[in-house]
C-alpha cells in the first residue's frame, strides 16, 4: 500500500514538473494579450528582413502596418561640408588654446552642409473590416510566438463564431501573408483598403489591390525612391471583387490575402530597379501555395536561424502563460519573481533580429524594420558612435552570425563614400564616417558639432569585422574585409597630430559622442582633442589592421607604419576620484549621469580593459560606472548590462535588468512613468522606441553567461544570486566554439563544447574547481594547467563534456 502511495506520489510530482518545464517554455517564447493594441507600441512585430509589419489584432476594424526596408526619402547624395579644410587648422588651434567653445562655433559654421542625412518611411497600413460579424469578442487574445514568428488573434462572436487571423512575414517567401477564418462556414466578408501618410496613388489591377507612391525629404520634397504595394487573394472560399480602392473577399469561411512590396532601390547610388516586376517575382510562387505549406516553409526558414539557441531558468512555482506580457513586466518591476521574463526579453532579440536583418537585406536601423512614420525620431535611420553597433552585439555570440551581413555591407559602402569626405573635409587619406548615415552612405557631419564633430563612426564599424573573424577564423571574410579596415586605418594615421603639450598623436577636432565637460543644452561645448573613446577605437583600428595583415601575409610596410603610430597614442588615464577619464584633462563630473558611457568602450566592447590584464584601470571603469548610476535610456541600460557582466558583477548587472524591465504604456505617459523602459510590446523605450536596447538587453544576458574576449572561455563569469540554476545551449564563443552550460546553485554542473574549427579550446578554470573533460565516446581529454586556465585539443566537428 505505502508502495503504491510513494509511486502515485512520484508520478504527481513528475507531471507537476512536467507542467512547470512546459508552463515556463511557453512563458518565454511568446508574447500574450487580452485586448486590441490601441498603440503602435502595443502592435506585435513581423518582418523577414525585407519586408515588415505591426499587427494591432483589431476585431471588426484591424490594421496592418507596413514597411520595406528601402523605403527611404530623398536619394543619391552627398553631405561633406565645402569650407571644412580651409577651417581645419584653425579650429585645431582654438581647441589646442584651451578655447573649445570658440572652435565648435566655428565648426557650426564651415563643417556643416546644411543636409542632414534622409529618413526611413512607412509604407502605409493594410486597412481590413469585417462586414458580416456579429458583435461580442469573447474570450479574445492575441499572442506573437518567438519560435514560429507568427501573430496570431482569436475570438468568438456573440453568436459563437470563432474567428482566427494569423500573420506572418514569410522567411521563405518574402511576402507578408494573412489567413483569416471563421468556425461558421461562409460568415466572413471582409474589405481591405490602404491608409497612408504618403501621397499614394491607388488602383487595381485584375489581380490585386495596388498602392504607389515616392519617398520624401524634410521638407516634403519627393525623392527617388519609388515604392509598390500589392494585396492579393491567395486562396479562398468566398467571392472577390476589386475596385481602385478597395479589395473586397465575401461570404468565406477562410481567405488568404497575400502582401507583397517592393521600391526601384539598387544601392546607394542606383535606383534603376523595377519595382513592378520585383513585386510580381514574389508573388509568383507565393500565390502557389496552401496556407499549410507556407507556414511550414516559413517556420523551417525561421528556425534555421532562431533554433540555435535556446535558455531556460529552470522550473518555476508561477504559470504566466496566461497573463499578459504588459502585466508581467509590472509584476516582475513590483519584485515578482518571473525568471520567464528575462528569458523570454532574450529571446524577443534574436527574434527581432533575425525578423530585421537577413542577408541582401539592409542593415537593421535605429527602429530595426519597422517605423509608422514618414519622419520617425532621428529619421529612423544609422547612428554609428553606439545605435547602429548595438544592434549586432548579438549577432556573433548568439550564433546568428549571417545576420550580420547587411552591416558588413553597409560598411564596404561607406569605405567608398567616406572616401570624398576624409579628402574633402580633413585632407586625410583611407575613409571616415561621422556619428551619422542613412541608406545613401552619406559620410559628412550632421546634427550640429555637439553631436556630430565625431570622426569615429566608421572606425568603430570596422572593430565588427574584426570580431567576425574572430568567432569564425573566415580568412576569405577577412581578406575581403581588409580593404575596409585598411581604409579606417589609414585615414587615422593621417588625422591624427601631434599634441602641442603633451606630444602624443591625437585626434583632433572631436567629441566623447554627444558629451562634453559643459551640458549639451545649455550652450557648452563638446569639441575637444583626443576623448578616450577615441584613443581607445583608435587602438583596435590599428592593432586590429595590423592583425589581419600579419595574419594573411601581406601589406608589411603598412602594418609596421601603424605600429610606430599605436605607440605614439595618449594612455588611457585614471583621474582625480579614481575613475577613468572621459577626456584628456581630469574634468570629470562625479555627479554627472550623461547616457553614453563612451569612455568605458575599452571595457564593453571591445577587450583592452579587465580584470587580469589592467586591473588599475578595470577598478577605474568600475567606479566611473558607479558613479553614471544605473537609470538611463533603454539603450544605455542595455551597454551598462554588458558593462557590469564584463566586470563579473552579475548581481548588479541583474540590477540593470530590473531597470530595463519597466514598462512605459506609451510615449505619452513618460512624465507618470519617468522609469519606464519597455513598451507593451517589449519594444525598447529610450524613450521614443529604438530597437538598439533590445539587442543590447540580449547580448547582456549572453555576456552574463559566457565571455571569451580575454583568449579563453569563462563559463558563468555573472550569474547573479537569483538565477539559481538553468540551461543555455548553442552560445558561440570565440575561436570557432559552440557552448551549452547547465548549472544549479549558481555553479556549472555541466558543459559541452562542439569545436567547429579544431582550435585548442582554453577554459578559465574558477579557483577550487578541476574541471574533468571527456570526449564524445566518453574518453577523457588530457589536460594542461597554465595558471587559472586549462587548455586541451579538439578536432573539427567533435563535442567535449566538461564537469
Amino acid at each position: 500500500m505505502r508502495k503504491g502511495i510513494f509511486l502515485i506520489a512520484a508520478w504527481l510530482c513528475c507531471m507537476v514538473a512536467q507542467a512547470a518545464a512546459k508552463s515556463s517554455d511557453i512563458a518565454s517564447q511568446r508574447l500574450y494579450y487580452q485586448k486590441p493594441a490601441r498603440e503602435w507600441v502595443e502592435a506585435l512585430p513581423v518582418g523577414n528582413g525585407f519586408l515588415g509589419a505591426m499587427v494591432y489584432g483589431g476585431t471588426n476594424q484591424e490594421e496592418i502596418q507596413l514597411n520595406e526596408g528601402t523605403f527611404w526619402g530623398g536619394g543619391p547624395h552627398r553631405n561633406d561640408a565645402e569650407h571644412a579644410l580651409e577651417n581645419l587648422g584653425k579650429v585645431r588651434e582654438l581647441v589646442f588654446a584651451g578655447k573649445n567653445k570658440e572652435a565648435q562655433d566655428l565648426m557650426g559654421r564651415t563643417f556643416m552642409s546644411g543636409r542632414n542625412g534622409m529618413p526611413y518611411q512607412t509604407l502605409g497600413s493594410l486597412m481590413m473590416e469585417l462586414t458580416s460579424l456579429k458583435s461580442g469578442m469573447n474570450g479574445y487574445e492575441r499572442e506573437l510566438n518567438l519560435r514560429d514568428a507568427v501573430a496570431r488573434t482569436r475570438w468568438t462572436t456573440d453568436d459563437g463564431n470563432t474567428i482566427t487571423r494569423e500573420v506572418i512575414a514569410s522567411h521563405a517567401d518574402k511576402v507578408v501573408a494573412i489567413r483569416i477564418a471563421a468556425s461558421k462556414k461562409k460568415s466572413l466578408s471582409l474589405c481591405l483598403r490602404y491608409q497612408s501618410p504618403v501621397d499614394i496613388q491607388r488602383l487595381h489591377t485584375s489581380k490585386a489591390l495596388v498602392m504607389t507612391g515616392m519617398g520624401r525629404d524634410h521638407e516634403g520634397v519627393k525623392g527617388v525612391v519609388k515604392m509598390r504595394t500589392e494585396a492579393r487573394v491567395g486562396k479562398t472560399d468566398g467571392k472577390v471583387s476589386l475596385t481602385d480602392s478597395t479589395l473586397v473577399v465575401s461570404d468565406a469561411t477562410e481567405a488568404i490575402i497575400l502582401v507583397a512590396a517592393a521600391t526601384n532601390f539598387v544601392n546607394y547610388h542606383d535606383v534603376s530597379g523595377n519595382e513592378i516586376q520585383r513585386v510580381d517575382e514574389l508573388f509568383l510562387t507565393a500565390t502557389k501555395k496552401p496556407w499549410k505549406q507556407m507556414m511550414k516553409d516559413h517556420v523551417a526558414a525561421f528556425r534555421h536561424y532562431y533554433d540555435r539557441v535556446s535558455l531556460s531558468f529552470g522550473e518555476t512555482t508561477e504559470t504566466f502563460d496566461n497573463m499578459p506580457t504588459d502585466q508581467r513586466v509590472v509584476k516582475f518591476s513590483e519584485g515578482g519573481n518571473d525568471a520567464s521574463l528575462v528569458s523570454l526579453m532574450f529571446n524577443y532579440g534574436r527574434y527581432l533580429l533575425i525578423s530585421s536583418s537577413q542577408p541582401g537585406g539592409q542593415a537593421a536601423g535605429l527602429q530595426g524594420l519597422w517605423n509608422k512614420d514618414l519622419l520617425a525620431p532621428w529619421d529612423g535611420k544609422y547612428t554609428i558612435n553606439i545605435n547602429t553597433e548595438m544592434n549586432y552585439w548579438p549577432a556573433e555570440v548568439c550564433n546568428l552570425t549571417e545576420l550580420a551581413e547587411p552591416l558588413f555591407d553597409l560598411v564596404n559602402d561607406l569605405s567608398v563614400t567616406g572616401r570624398e569626405t576624409a579628402r574633402t573635409m580633413y585632407g586625410a587619406r583611407g575613409w571616415m564616417a561621422h556619428h551619422n548615415t542613412d541608406i545613401w552612405r552619406s559620410t559628412g557631419m550632421v546634427d550640429g558639432p555637439f553631436w556630430g564633430a565625431w570622426p569615429m563612426g566608421g572606425a568603430w564599424l570596422t572593430t565588427h569585422l574584426w570580431e567576425h573573424w574572430l568567432y569564425t577564423r573566415d580568412r576569405e571574410f577577412l581578406r575581403k574585409a581588409y580593404p575596409a579596415m585598411r581604409g579606417a586605418a589609414e585615414f587615422l594615421q593621417s588625422f591624427l597630430i601631434p599634441h602641442p603639450k603633451y606630444g602624443w598623436l591625437v585626434s583632433c577636432p572631436s567629441v566623447s559622442p554627444e558629451h562634453g565637460p559643459g551640458s549639451e543644452f545649455s550652450g557648452g561645448a563638446s569639441v575637444c582633442a583626443s576623448p578616450t573613446m577615441d584613443v581607445q577605437i583608435t587602438r583596435d583600428v590599428l592593432t586590429q589592421t595590423v592583425a589581419a595583415a600579419r595574419e594573411m601575409g601581406i601589406d608589411k610596410p603598412f602594418a609596421d607604419s601603424l605600429e610606430q603610430v599605436y605607440r605614439q597614442l595618449p594612455p588611457m588615464q585614471i583621474g582625480k576620484y579614481g575613475q577613468l577619464q572621459e577626456w584628456m584633462e581630469d574634468v570629470d563630473d562625479p555627479k554627472d549621469q550623461h547616457r553614453h558611457v563612451s569612455h568605458l568602450y575599452g571595457l564593453y566592447p571591445s577587450h583592452q580593459i579587465s580584470a587580469s590584464a589592467t586591473p588599475d584601470l578595470w577598478k577605474a571603469a568600475r567606479q566611473s560606472l558607479i558613479y553614471r548610476g544605473d537609470e538611463a535610456t533603454g539603450w544605455s541600460i542595455g551597454w551598462k548590462l554588458n558593462m557590469w557582466a564584463r566586470l563579473l558583477d552579475g548581481n548588479h548587472a541583474y540590477k540593470l535588468v530590473q531597470s530595463l524591465l519597466n514598462l512605459l504604456p506609451n510615449d505619452g505617459e513618460r512624465a507618470n512613468y519617468p522609469k519606464g523602459r519597455v513598451y507593451p510590446n517589449l519594444f525598447d523605450a529610450h524613450p521614443p522606441f529604438q530597437i538598439d536596447g533590445n539587442f543590447g538587453f540580449t547580448a547582456g544576458i549572453a555576456e552574463m553567461l559566457l565571455q571569451s574576449h580575454e583568449n579563453y572561455i569563462r563559463l558563468l563569469p555573472a550569474i547573479p544570486n537569483v538565477w539559481k540554476e538553468g540551461s543555455v545551449q548553442g552560445l558561440r564563443a570565440r575561436n570557432g566554439f559552440e557552448i551549452g552550460i547547465t548549472w544549479k546553485e549558481g555553479r556549472m554542473q555541466k558543459a559541452t563544447v562542439k569545436s567547429l574549427l579544431g582550435k585548442d579550446c582554453q577554459l578559465y578554470q574558477p579557483e577550487g574547481r578541476e574541471f574533468k573533460v571527456k570526449d564524445a565516446k566518453g574518453k577523457s581529454v588530457s589536460l594542461l594547467q597554465m595558471g587559472d586556465v586549462v587548455i586541451f585539443q579538439t578536432q573539427a566537428g567533435a563535442s567535449y563534456t566538461i564537469e
